[in-house]
């Protein structure tokens, strides 16, 4: 069973290497690490893409995940708002550093979303992305350093 754990916005990606081995004492090596931002002041996530590299020094792969680290959290109106036009940006971002995969939440309508529509990629708009991060990571594999 895999064991996906998720970097909390608080902590350091070199932090995570700590979680990685406790799962890892309880016999389980299925592990991958999600990123999805660092907290900023009280009402915004940023990404810092070094914790790309810095977590995969743990030996499982690392995930962003794109829609959630562009949550913008404890709005004035009670719900999450959020920043859908950078999914690209920080699609391309992560892909570009080296990231193992990514996650994406999506929708048909995410104004009528139950929960976190205010960050998610509006589904139509899903296949051209993927093409095109598919795309970016052919040619990044291409620069074997």
């Amino acid at each position: 069973m895999d064991q996906i754990l998720k970097r909390v916005s608080f902590l350091s990606g070199s932090s995570m290497r700590f979680a990685v081995e406790k799962v890892r004492e309880s016999g389980n090596n299925n592990i991958l690490l999600t990123d999805r931002g660092n907290t900023f002041g009280y009402q915004d996530l940023v990404v810092d893409f070094r914790n790309i590299p810095i977590m995969q020094q743990t030996g499982v792969p690392v995930i962003m995940d794109i829609t959630h680290s562009l949550q913008q959290p404890n709005q004035e109106k009670g719900v999450s708002g959020g920043n859908p036009e950078m999914i690209e940006t920080i699609g391309k971002a992560a892909i570009s550093v080296g990231a193992d995969g990514i996650f994406i939440e999506t929708h048909p309508d995410p104004d009528s979303a139950k929960s976190d529509g205010a960050n998610m990629l509006q589904l139509s708009k899903l296949e051209r992305l993927l093409i095109m991060l598919t795309e970016l990571r052919k040619t990044i594999n291409t620069f074997n350093y």
